[in-house]
């Protein structure tokens, strides 16, 4: 993966994922944002968004993994393997519990409804 962080991939990737990180960070949050609003429990999914979107590795990642977990009020992220080792990542909204399958679906749920309101969002400004 460019620039995963391992001494064979980051000074290959280094430039173009910090690129990458700059461009995504309002797209991020904006996102995070359009799950929390679409989501039956705002003020929770913006709750948790806020605490723990730092929690991630990636800067931006953080923001609409965050909102997810707390508008489904489950625990996502945490330790998983890379590389075939354990890293010991932090939980985002680690007093949940783990996603189910029905979990699942009601993410898929939550997307749906947060691309409605961002298709419904740019109908209204083209219209102005």
């Amino acid at each position: 993966m460019i620039g995963h962080r391992t001494a064979r991939h980051e000074a290959f990737g280094m430039v173009s994922a910090r690129i990458d990180d700059v461009v995504n960070l309002i797209p991020a949050r904006l996102s995070g944002l359009l799950f929390a609003l679409a989501s039956g429990a705002p003020r929770v999914a913006l709750a948790v968004m806020w605490r723990d979107a730092g929690h991630h590795r990636s800067p931006n990642a953080g923001w609409p993994e965050a909102a997810m977990a707390g508008a489904l009020g489950v625990r996502l992220s945490g330790p998983r393997i890379y590389a075939g080792q354990l890293t010991q990542e932090p939980w985002v909204n680690g007093a949940c519990t783990d996603p189910t399958p029905g979990d699942l679906q009601r993410g898929l749920a939550l997307y749906f409804r947060a691309m409605l309101g961002l298709a419904g969002g740019l109908a209204a400004l083209a219209l102005l």
